[in-house]
């Protein structure tokens, strides 16, 4: 692998809560996460640069909170935390394998995390540390998919890895429908139009805006982030015309 040349330079790869629970379907699953590190120190000793944004929905969702009468904001700031709560996780996960982590929150809590400033975060990558940004945007309403955009854009990001149980986009859900077709490659207009689930609309406009590339990809099978990172083309590519 030494001698492999990554095919970006620094990129931010993008986890659902529920990735980390793995087959458990709640909370942290410690072999998933281990796994995930291993993978992550792959690519970091490639020489590529590597920020995450991991989701809550293993621990809480606050619109499925929202949905049963809480109030939305409340529910968001509580998965704000969970998504922190993950971050420590993944943090403590990658130091046991010798990789070198800063969890940046967009909520202020020094005990635990820095604060999230740009210019910090950048700094930490070129040293060669995994930056994990914690607390999505900081803000209500906004998913960590837009947060995920938005953190790519901040730190110069050269593509968006947004990691799931499925293999790339399909025309309909492939566990459900035999003849789901997937796409190798898409535009932000076809995903947006189409109301395919890449990432969130607001998400997606922000990746359109600034032409940043999303690639959506399997993360239960080993070495996919990797073969991502070398350009190979595994998953279903997000990008402009």
């Amino acid at each position: 692998m030494t001698d492999a040349k990554p095919a970006y330079r620094r990129i931010l790869l993008k986890l659902s809560g529920e990735a980390l629970a793995g087959n458990q379907g709640y909370g942290i699953d410690p072999d998933v996460i281990v796994s995930i590190a291993e993978e992550i120190r792959e690519v970091t000793a490639l020489g590529t640069q590597v920020a995450l944004v991991i989701g809550g929905g293993n621990i809480f969702r606050g619109v499925a909170a929202a949905s049963k009468g809480m109030d939305r904001a409340s529910a968001d700031y509580m998965g704000m935390l969970a998504t922190v709560m993950n971050s420590l996780a993944m943090q403590d996960a990658l130091e046991k394998v010798g990789v070198a982590t800063r969890v940046q929150s967009a909520i202020d809590m020094q005990q635990v995390a820095e604060p999230y400033i740009r210019r910090r975060a950048v700094r930490h990558l070129e040293k060669g540390r995994v930056v994990i940004f914690g607390a999505g945007t900081g803000n209500p309403y906004f998913t960590t998919d837009t947060a995920a955009s938005l953190r790519a854009m901040e730190i110069g990001a050269e593509v968006i890895l947004k990691a799931t149980k499925v293999d790339g986009v399909y025309t309909a859900d492939p566990a459900k429908d035999k003849d789901a077709v997937k796409f190798p490659s898409l535009t932000y207009l076809d995903v947006l139009k189409r109301g395919l689930q890449v990432m969130d609309a607001t998400a997606t406009s922000l990746c359109m805006d600034n032409h940043l590339p999303i690639v959506v990809f399997d993360l239960t099978c080993r070495g996919n982030i990797m073969r991502v990172v070398l350009g190979e083309a595994i998953g279903t590519i997000v990008k402009g015309d």
